[in-house]
């Protein structure tokens, strides 16, 4: 488990890419007061040596409304669901399928992961008043070291700017959940978000729910899939609310012993049989497991209590869709 996990919120004003031996893209980020190096990883130590990178550049989560009401600077977060940081597992991020490995770098345009990482970067840079949210692992600050890659003193930054669980055995003691890292750069021109989220591709997606250690066996993701959610029906919630299920496979599922959870991992147990080649089932779920109007995530979980799919939706889209099915 992580020692000093938290997200550091501040501005970039300055990037290096990872070369030779350096196999991290370095960023240079000041809050009102201190300066930080942010080392993203660029290259695994750990054969195959791409890492897999995913990034979005119309990111919608409830988790960036409190980095908006957020200070500049570092401050710890506890390792839970309301905790504040990231889970690539549990936390439906993003579509775990869309990750790609990329080399640290390559001759050409647009071809490796330091452009990939560079790209938002220098876009942060030029536009004033963006900052970035690095989530990861500080360290120091160390009063009689200077930076090695920016020169400031005293030395300070955070790392682990990637997945931090599932895995191999030479890393089984960074395991954790909700402790993942990864970069989100906000940009008030145009009030989006860009995130880059980062694995090793000798982590896994399946591990366990306490210790973030890997669990053995294929993961379970993807054959049902929650398409659609009322989330926000007109009038009173409680008790109305939905979840549509979708049945990608060419064979009928008993749904027996699976459950849909919310945010607060509140979970409704399912019964009964979705049908194969696109079926799909709706969901009433009961007060008991309520959808927040606030942004909230939906899971999907199958006997075993393992994730098979998950949705997250922002304040704004639950507003949007008032009185009809909000789809994913």
């Amino acid at each position: 488990m992580l020692k000093d996990y938290g997200v550091l919120k501040g501005r970039p004003i300055h990037g290096v890419p990872g070369r030779g031996s350096n196999t991290h893209y370095h960023i240079h980020v000041v809050d009102n007061t201190v300066e930080y190096r942010v080392a993203v990883n660029v290259q695994s130590q750990e054969s195959p040596s791409e890492v897999e990178f995913y990034v979005n550049d119309r990111f919608e989560h409830p988790i960036t409304a409190g980095l908006l009401a957020a200070s500049h600077g570092f401050r710890l977060l506890e390792s839970t669901p309301e905790g504040g940081g990231l889970d690539f597992i549990r936390g439906n991020l993003f579509d775990h399928s869309q990750m790609r490995p990329l080399p640290m770098n390559l001759p050409g345009p647009d071809n490796d992961l330091n452009e990939a990482v560079d790209r938002a970067v220098q876009a942060a840079i030029a536009e004033e008043d963006a900052f970035v949210c690095a989530f990861g692992q500080r360290w120091g600050p160390e009063p009689a070291t200077r930076d090695k890659i920016f020169g400031f003193l005293p030395g300070n930054g955070i790392h682990d700017i990637h997945m931090n669980q599932g895995n191999s055995p030479r890393f089984v003691k960074d395991d954790g959940v909700w402790q993942d890292g990864g970069l989100l750069f906000f940009f008030p021109s145009t009030h989006r978000w860009t995130a880059i989220f980062l694995k090793f591709q000798s982590q896994t997606w399946h591990t366990d729910d306490k210790t973030g250690h890997q669990i053995k066996g294929p993961a379970p993701e993807g054959a049902i899939r929650i398409v659609g959610a009322l989330v926000n029906p007109t009038g009173g919630d409680q008790g109305r609310e939905t979840v549509v299920l979708l049945n990608t496979l060419t064979t009928d599922v008993n749904l027996a012993g699976w459950a849909i959870a919310n945010k607060a991992k509140q979970r409704h147990a399912l019964t009964g049989t979705i049908a194969r080649n696109g079926g799909t089932l709706t969901v009433k779920l009961p007060v008991q497991v309520p959808l927040s109007n606030d942004g909230g995530i939906i899971t999907l979980l199958d006997e075993h209590g393992l994730k098979v799919h998950g949705v997250s939706y922002t304040k704004q889209q639950a507003t949007q869709s008032e009185g009809r099915v909000l789809t994913f």
